[in-house]
């Protein structure tokens, strides 16, 4: 009876997921990558892809033009007549995505090697830091029930087939702004899923989780809960004002994440 015949091919979440595998597994250079041969290992992948009858989304098809567009622009002199703000360089903004990509990525594995060691430890959180804040009925979350709530918010992104081009780009001080907003205006506070999913993209979906985790670090937000397993809210803090009265702290984050 004949060996069955198999095929082992790499799933990657999106193509700058496969790019920067390409990328790091030759141990290249980002800032300096060889634009044709990536090109022609990705082109490669989607062909497997295809031979495979596997359905390949439109991002990875948009990022295949995007690269044969750079490959292109690379092959010819530079523009005498393109303004200042054109980059010299065509790989520039893309190795910026996939550096900002990089960053996200490793820091969502951190979360989630941090989650799999809390699973297996007993541990009691220090309630102190969010004390006196709380409603009468409510009770006090703590992170590790934020990161919970964030892997289920994005995989359940991860189902929901949609076509992902370009959207806009946040920072997490950006972000925290966007929720101090939200909190200033809804009594109630912000059903902290609600504010996940009403993320356009993954990427915003990160920052708007590291914004969160900012934010109780700075106690300027509280998670509760109004009853057990029940929906979690963010609530303004007592330091709520106090955080977003200077600026020095929003810069600092910001360079702290770039």
């Amino acid at each position: 009876m004949a060996t069955p015949y198999k095929i082992q091919l790499e799933i990657y979440e999106g193509p700058l997921d496969l790019l920067l595998d390409l990328i790091r597994k030759q141990e290249i250079d980002i800032h300096n990558s060889p634009i044709a041969r990536i090109t022609g290992q990705y082109l490669d992948y989607l062909h497997k892809l295809e031979r495979l009858d596997i359905d390949i989304s439109a991002d990875f098809i948009y990022m295949a033009a995007t690269l044969i567009y750079i490959k292109s622009k690379m092959l010819l002199p530079p523009d005498p007549l393109a303004g200042p703000e054109e980059p010299l360089d065509p790989r520039s903004e893309l190795v910026h995505r996939l550096l900002e990509h990089e960053k996200f990525k490793n820091a969502a594995q951190m979360l989630y090697q941090k989650q799999q060691l809390e699973e297996h430890v007993w541990s009691k959180p220090d309630r102190t830091l969010y004390a006196g804040e709380e409603s009468e009925g409510e009770m006090v979350v703590s992170p590790l029930d934020l990161v919970k709530v964030f892997q289920q918010v994005l995989e359940r992104r991860r189902e929901v087939v949609k076509i992902e081009l370009q959207h806009e780009q946040f920072t997490v001080a950006q972000m925290m702004e966007q929720l101090r907003k939200r909190l200033v205006a809804a009594d109630a506070g912000v059903q902290l899923v609600a504010f996940f999913e009403e993320c356009p993209s993954r990427h915003a979906m990160i920052v708007a989780f590291l914004a969160v985790l900012e934010l109780v670090r700075l106690q300027a937000v509280l998670m509760v809960q109004e009853k057990l397993f029940g929906e979690i809210l963010l609530r303004k803090h007592k330091m709520f004002d106090v955080v977003f009265s200077g600026g020095d702290a929003m810069a600092q984050i910001d360079e702290q994440y770039n």
